[in-house]
């Protein structure tokens, strides 16, 4: 069963995560720990918690429509976390377009593009592997 307004609240719900790590990471872990090592921190802390949102989603939606809700929550959760990610950049440190765009340099180890794919992949592994351990009705 697709599901909109869940996917919309699980969504909100990574966001407020991912903006207080950022907050958290951009202030306490800033003056312990080098550049690169705060951007590990602030993509390893969200990774189980969005984990923990597809579980619940793929749950919530699963049936018939199992993949039409995994793809809305796929094609949603990425893009929108990244502009609030990009807008928390911007009025809080006046953080430039260019400057956001060097967060997806993985040639010199910034780790952000694992939290983008993971917020794409995690919604439709877990309505995949759940419509996989589904029990079959009818014996087909």
């Amino acid at each position: 069963m697709i599901r909109p307004a869940l996917t919309f609240l699980l969504w909100l719900a990574i966001a407020a995560l991912v903006l207080v790590n950022n907050m958290i990471g951009d202030t306490a872990m800033a003056d312990r720990l080098t550049v690169l090592e705060v951007e590990w921190y602030k993509v390893l802390v969200p990774l189980p918690y969005v984990l923990m949102m597809a579980v619940i989603h793929g749950r919530r939606c699963a049936g018939p429509k199992w993949l039409e809700a995994a793809l809305l929550a796929a094609l949603l959760w990425p893009p929108t976390t990244v502009l609030i990610d990009f807008l928390y950049g911007r009025f809080t440190f006046g953080m430039e377009p260019v400057e956001f765009l060097d967060r997806f340099a993985f040639w010199w180890g910034a780790p952000y593009p694992l939290l983008v794919a993971a917020l794409f992949v995690a919604p439709l592994a877990v309505g995949w592997l759940l419509r996989a351990n589904a029990p079959r009705v009818g014996g087909t």
